[in-house]
């Protein structure tokens, strides 16, 4: 049985409506492919069940009204933000019948942004056990330290060179902001070739659809966590994200003449006083600037990333500034990253681009998409 229900969000929005805010973990625009102002709810039976990156998807046969069957795509967040909730390939299986709601597919696509529902065996989750439960909702504690200052969070000994020992576990989630329509200023400041790029681009063009390392200047937007290793002439950076190393350079060096672009860059750092590292990268290669298609040159890309460290050296405010020559104006980004006890940094799973193909199929561009560029 289905039925749909045209309402506005809860106030809590999408971005909180499961387990906290599975969609505003997701690596591509939420807004590209449901309709945040539809409400959608239906039983039925799961056919498939795809437990992987970028996003985990089932399938599901709904029986309407009439006796037709109709087949469903129930979309969820990453493989990686949803194993912190305790949820694994085995929470729904083949078979399984299921009741969910969530945001409905635009353009009457078959498919829903699941926000809650109820398992096979009866067990309530996001916005249906919420709704039953008369406990408040979680509260949002991400930008609240969880760290001892008496702890020491690095690795080894501290080098001479540096004002303190930044290396150890980071959460990224600490003032984490959706990587979507993120940028300031606003209106975005396009010249006119930046507005033709970003008219031009799909939702189908998302690297991220395609199992692509996202790469800066997105990779310092997302949540997920990182390690900080100190190597003595470099900083390594290993995000969790597509488990991605990048390498700071800290003995003033320049980039080699034949520096070739790649997806995190060529960084050179410097402490610019006890508290402020500052990381300026070229050499990138095109791509988009968040999940919603802003476009970005590559060539004529430069970042300046600032970590201004608190006092007790347990968070730091992350901000970076974008220069691209497709916007008449640099771009700014902002978010932080914290200390915080027992924190895992672990490994992304693989990323299976099987989904997004699919998708490609069902709406007939798959040819087109697999031309040669």
């Amino acid at each position: 049985m289905f039925k749909v229900i045209k309402q506005s969000l809860l106030a809590a929005g999408v971005a909180g409506a499961l387990y906290g805010g599975q969609a505003a973990l997701a690596h591509h625009s939420f807004e590209a492919e449901f309709d945040a102002n539809t409400h959608g709810e239906f039983s039925g039976v799961v056919t498939e069940v795809r437990f992987s990156n970028p996003h985990v998807r089932y399938r599901i046969d709904v029986t309407q009204p009439d006796g037709t069957v109709e087949n469903w795509e129930l979309q969820f967040g990453s493989v990686t933000s949803l194993r912190q909730q305790n949820w694994d390939k085995d929470t729904i299986q083949i078979g399984d019948t299921l009741n969910v709601e969530g945001q409905l597919g635009r353009n009457g696509a078959k498919k829903l942004y699941i926000q809650g529902g109820t398992l096979g065996d009866g067990t309530a989750f996001g916005s249906v056990a919420r709704a039953q439960s008369d406990a408040p909702a979680p509260q949002n504690n991400r930008n609240v330290v969880n760290a001892d200052p008496n702890k020491n969070y690095g690795y080894g000994q501290q080098n001479p060179a540096f004002p303190f020992d930044i290396t150890g576990p980071w959460r990224k989630s600490y003032k984490f902001r959706v990587t979507v329509d993120d940028l300031e200023p606003k209106p975005t400041p396009y010249t006119a070739e930046g507005q033709s790029q970003r008219d031009a681009n799909d939702k189908y063009d998302d690297p991220a659809l395609r199992c692509i390392a996202l790469g800066l200047p997105r990779i310092f937007g997302n949540p997920y966590n990182m390690d900080i290793y100190d190597a003595g002439d470099h900083y390594l950076f290993l995000y969790v994200e597509h488990n991605s190393p990048r390498r700071i350079w800290m003995d003033g060096r320049t980039p080699p003449a034949d520096t070739a672009p790649s997806s995190n860059g060529y960084s050179v750092g410097r402490w610019e006083d006890a508290n402020t590292l500052v990381i300026e990268t070229t050499h990138l290669l095109p791509g988009w600037l968040d999940g919603s298609g802003l476009p970005m040159s590559g060539d004529g890309t430069r970042t300046e990333e600032r970590y201004v460290f608190s006092a007790d050296h347990l968070s730091a405010d992350a901000t970076m500034t974008i220069f691209d020559p497709l916007y008449s104006e640099p771009l700014l980004r902002v978010r932080g990253m914290a200390r915080e006890d027992n924190l895992n940094v672990g490994e992304q799973d693989s990323c299976d681009p099987a989904g997004y193909y699919s998708d490609l199929l069902e709406a007939g561009l798959l040819e087109e998409y697999l031309k040669p560029q």
